[in-house]
């Protein structure tokens, strides 16, 4: 594995290690410009590399701090759109009552580029996620991640905390909201049933008076 990372101030790395057997090997360290062993097995090959016959380490080492660094340069020149778009994530908080136990989810979907940092908190302390967390790609080339925590039944107090490079702060959803908007619902679903019941005797004593009449409804 060898490649070159260019830093956002301007400062280069080049990094190149060697594994075998499933363990790292040997490493190259392109400012010292030579091969190091990781394993006793490795010696013999440092000798190799380092020696003025092949000089194999200095080449890699030269190889990395110019021709991948000019390389790197050039590709970013050419996705520098891309490279540079912002979309800002969007936020949903929801609850889940599972076998007694309640779940707090917070949902961030719709965002670009791929960092983000979503975590709970209560009080300004951090509650640890019961769940993994993964980043998933959309259709569209943006990405989503769901955080999931077990909380008390009806607890309050706990927060939805995103970070992402398109926000000039830190985005907070509180999921007292998500409560209350709960119970906005039901009240709203209860006010509908009562209204169509009211309505519906309305019709039947019309009917049942043998007279027309004409009904108004607001």
């Amino acid at each position: 594995m060898y490649g070159c990372e260019l830093g956002d101030d301007g400062s280069a790395r080049g990094y190149s290690l060697v594994g075998y057997d499933g363990e790292d090997f040997l490493a190259v360290d392109p400012l010292q410009k030579k091969a190091i062993a990781l394993t006793d097995e490795a010696h013999i090959a440092v000798q190799i590399l380092n020696s003025p016959e092949t000089q194999a380490a200095e080449r890699t080492s030269i190889y990395l701090q110019t021709v991948c660094i000019d390389w790197l340069k050039n590709l970013i020149g050419y996705g520098k759109e891309e490279l540079n778009r912002r979309v800002r994530p969007k936020v949903k908080v929801s609850s889940q009552n599972v076998n007694g136990v309640t779940k707090l989810h917070c949902q961030v979907y719709g965002f670009y580029p791929q960092d983000v940092d979503v975590k709970w908190q209560k009080n300004g302390i951090d509650v640890p996620s019961h769940e993994a967390k993964h980043v998933l790609p959309n259709s569209d080339g943006t990405y989503q991640i769901r955080v999931t925590v077990e909380v008390p039944a009806k607890a309050r107090g706990y927060s939805c905390h995103v970070d992402h490079p398109s926000l000039d702060k830190t985005l907070i959803v509180n999921s007292d909201s998500q409560w209350s908007s709960n119970t906005l619902w039901i009240v709203i679903a209860a006010l509908a049933g009562v209204m169509a019941v009211s309505a519906v005797g309305f019709i039947i004593y019309g009917k049942r008076s043998g007279k027309r009449q004409t009904l108004y409804f607001l």
